[in-house]
C-alpha cells in the first residue's frame, strides 16, 4: 500500500498550493495517492474543491491519471432524521469493516450557513476512534449552500479515495430534504437512518425519501428501546410492501441495529453484500454505475454554464440595475432573465 507515514495529525496539516500547470506534477501526485498516503490524497481534494479557476485543469488531469484505478468500492449513501445517530452509526458500522479488512473512506458534509458560508466541520471530532484507525480516512467537506447539501466535488472526491484503495466509500447528507435526491444519484447502495416510535414516525417519514432507500435502519435498538425498535423496524417492513422499491429487483430491508452496542450492524453489511450480489447478477449494478456517470455529466454542465453565466462581464454590469427594476416593479423575474440571457449568448458567440 506504500509508506504508511503519512498520518493521521499529518493529514491535517497539508494545504494545496497555488501553482502554474506547468509546475503541477500530476502523475507524481497520483503515484502518492495510489500507494496510499493519506496527506496526498487530502491535498488531492483540497485541489479539486478549489473555485480557482487555475486549479480546475490540474484537478481534471489528476483525476484523468487516476480514473483507471477508480470504481471498485461499494459506495454507500447514508442520509437520516435528526437526532437518528448518524455519526454514532457510521463510525460503528466504519469500524466493523476496518476490523474485516476494509479501507473506509468517510465523505461527510456539512451543512453551511446561508448567511456566513461558514461550516461546522466537526465529523472528525464526532467519529474520532474512527478518524484514527489506519484502514479509515474521514473528510469533511462544506455544502457551500449546494442545493442538497452534498458538495458539487462529492463524486471526485470519491474516486480519488477508491484510487487510494478505499473500498468502501460512505457519503453521509446534511438531512436538508433535497440532500437524499443528490446522494442517491452518486452512491450504489441508499440507507436511511431512523428511530423509534413508529406511530408518529411513519406518519411523518416522506413517502419519496423511503422509496430511494434500499434499507431503513431502525437505530438506537439497545436496553428498554431495543423491543420498540423491532417493533418499528417490523412496521416499516408492513409498509415497504405497498411502495415502489428504489431499485429494481431488490425488496426494501427494514432493520434495526445499535450503534453503541453494535447488535444488528454485521447484518447490515451482510445486506449490502447480497444486494451487490444480486445486482451484478441481474445486471441492475452496471446500469446503476451508467447512471452515475450520466448524471455526473449532465451536473457538472448545469454547473459550469451557472458559473460561466454570472462570472460573464456583460451580466456582472448589468446585473445591479436589472435587480433594481426587479424590486421597483419595473420589469418581470422572467422577462429580466430573457434579457440576461440574451446578453450572455451574444458574449459567447
Amino acid at each position: 500500500m506504500g509508506k504508511k507515514d503519512d498520518n493521521t495529525m499529518k493529514e491535517n496539516k497539508p494545504v494545496f498550493k497555488k501553482q502554474s500547470s506547468k509546475e503541477f506534477e500530476a502523475a507524481e501526485f497520483a503515484k502518492q495517492i495510489q500507494e496510499g498516503s493519506r496527506s496526498a490524497l487530502a491535498r488531492g481534494i483540497t485541489l479539486i474543491e478549489s473555485n480557482a479557476s487555475h486549479h480546475f485543469k490540474d484537478a481534471q488531469t489528476l483525476l484523468q491519471k487516476l480514473l483507471p484505478f477508480t470504481g471498485h468500492s461499494i459506495r454507500v449513501g447514508i442520509t437520516g432524521v435528526p437526532g437518528a445517530g448518524k455519526s454514532t452509526f457510521i463510525e460503528a458500522f466504519g469500524l466493523y469493516l476496518c476490523e474485516m479488512g476494509h479501507k473506509v473512506a468517510v465523505l461527510a458534509v456539512d451543512p453551511s450557513s446561508s448567511v456566513t458560508g461558514g461550516s461546522i466541520l466537526g465529523d472528525k471530532t464526532r467519529m474520532e476512534q474512527l478518524s484514527r484507525h489506519p484502514s479509515a480516512f474521514i473528510r469533511p467537506s462544506p455544502s457551500a449552500g449546494r442545493l442538497g447539501g452534498v458538495h458539487r466535488k462529492t463524486r471526485e472526491s470519491m474516486l480519488l479515495c477508491e484510487a487510494s484503495g478505499y473500498d468502501v466509500i460512505l457519503v453521509e447528507t446534511v438531512g436538508v430534504g433535497q440532500s437524499e435526491v443528490s446522494v442517491r444519484e452518486m452512491v450504489d447502495f441508499f440507507l436511511l437512518l431512523t428511530l423509534t416510535g413508529a406511530g408518529d414516525e411513519l406518519q411523518g417519514m416522506k413517502k419519496g425519501i423511503m422509496e430511494l432507500a434500499d434499507a431503513i435502519i431502525v437505530n438506537k435498538a439497545d436496553g428498554e428501546n431495543q423491543r420498540l425498535a423491532e417493533k418499528t423496524a417490523h412496521e416499516y417492513r408492513k409498509i415497504l410492501h405497498f411502495l415502489q422499491p428504489a431499485t429494481v429487483g431488490w425488496e426494501t430491508k427494514a432493520l434495526a441495529c445499535s450503534a453503541i452496542t453494535k447488535k444488528g450492524i454485521p447484518e447490515i453489511w451482510d445486506t449490502i453484500g447480497e444486494f451487490a450480489k444480486i445486482g451484478e447478477k441481474s445486471g441492475t449494478w452496471d446500469d446503476r454505475r451508467r447512471k452515475q456517470l450520466q448524471d455526473w455529466f449532465h451536473n457538472v454542465i448545469s454547473d459550469q454554464l451557472h458559473y460561466s453565466f454570472y462570472q460573464n462581464d456583460k451580466v456582472k454590469s448589468m446585473l445591479p440595475t436589472i435587480e433594481k427594476e426587479i424590486l421597483q416593479g419595473g420589469i418581470t423575474p422572467a422577462r429580466a432573465a430573457e434579457i440576461l440571457l440574451s446578453q450572455f449568448y451574444k458574449n459567447c458567440n
